[in-house]
C-alpha cells in the first residue's frame, strides 16, 4: 500500500502554489509545483515510508503528532504501522492540507486529524491542554531555532516512555547543530543518530547513552 499510494502521487500532474513556512525548498524556485514532482522530489521515499511503518509497528505508539504533513506519505506510513493510533499532523500549506485530507479520505484512512496552523501556534494551543503523545516526528522548518522552540514547548506533553523522531538531522548545518544541542538536553536520556533522522528517548530509569546506527546495513529498518 505504501508503494501504491507513492505512485498514485507521482501520477498526479495537478499544480499548486505552496507557501513554504520554513526553511523552504533547494530544489523548487517556483512556489508553484505539481504533485508528481513534490513526490518525487520533496519529501519521504518509499524506504523512508517503510522505515517509518518498521518503527510505528516496533513501537505500537497510541497517539501520534506529527509536525509537516506535506503529501501525507509519512502520515500513511505511520497510519498503516498502527492502525488503532490517533494521529495529529499539523501543515501550514491550507493547499496541501486539503489535497492530503481528499486522499485520506479516498484510502479510507480514519484516524488521522490534519490541522492547518503554524507550528507555533499550534503548539501553543496545545501547551493549553495536559495532552500527551507516545511519538512525536519533528519534520518541518529544518532551521535551528524554530527546531529546538518546538522540543521546548513538546516538554509537557511528553512522558516517560515518549520517543521524538527528528527527520533530516544532517540536511543542513543547521539541522546538524540542531541534533546535537537535542540529544544533550537534560530531558533526553538516550538518542539514536540513524543519519537519516534521530531518535531521542526520554526514560528516567536508562542510563544517559548515544547511539550511531547504520541503517543501510540493517534489514531491521
Amino acid at each position: 500500500m505504501l508503494k501504491n499510494y507513492h505512485k498514485h502521487l507521482l501520477r498526479d500532474k495537478t499544480v499548486y502554489k505552496i507557501t513554504d513556512l520554513g526553511a523552504g525548498s533547494r530544489v523548487f524556485q517556483s512556489p508553484s509545483r505539481s504533485v508528481s514532482q513534490m513526490a518525487k522530489i520533496a519529501g519521504s521515499s518509499v524506504k523512508d515510508m517503510e522505515r517509518l511503518f518498521r518503527l510505528i509497528r516496533y513501537f505500537k505508539p497510541e497517539s501520534i503528532l506529527e509536525l509537516g504533513t506535506s503529501l501525507g506519505k509519512s502520515t500513511f506510513a505511520m497510519a498503516l504501522g498502527n492502525p488503532e493510533a490517533q494521529i495529529i499532523t499539523v501543515e501550514g500549506d491550507e493547499n496541501l492540507v486539503n489535497f492530503t485530507k481528499q486522499q485520506f479520505q479516498k484510502s479510507e484512512i480514519q484516524k488521522v486529524k490534519i490541522i492547518h496552523s503554524d507550528f507555533d501556534d499550534y503548539l501553543n494551543q496545545l501547551n493549553q491542554t495536559d495532552k500527551t503523545f507516545d511519538f512525536v516526528f519533528i519534520d518541518g522548518n529544518h532551521r535551528l531555532e524554530p527546531t529546538l522552540r518546538y522540543f521546548e514547548k513538546l516538554q509537557k506533553h511528553l512522558h516517560n516512555d515518549s520517543v521524538i523522531m527528528v527527520d533530516d538531522i544532517y540536511w543542513s548545518e543547521e539541522m546538524q547543530t540542531a541534533w546535537q544541542t537535542l540529544k544533550t538536553h537534560p530531558n533526553v536520556k538516550q538518542s539514536v543518530d540513524t543519519f537519516y533522522y534521530g531518535l531521542l528517548f526520554f526514560r528516567k530509569e536508562q542510563h544517559p547513552q548515544d547511539f550511531i546506527i547504520n541503517l543501510d546495513s540493517l534489514n531491521l529498518f
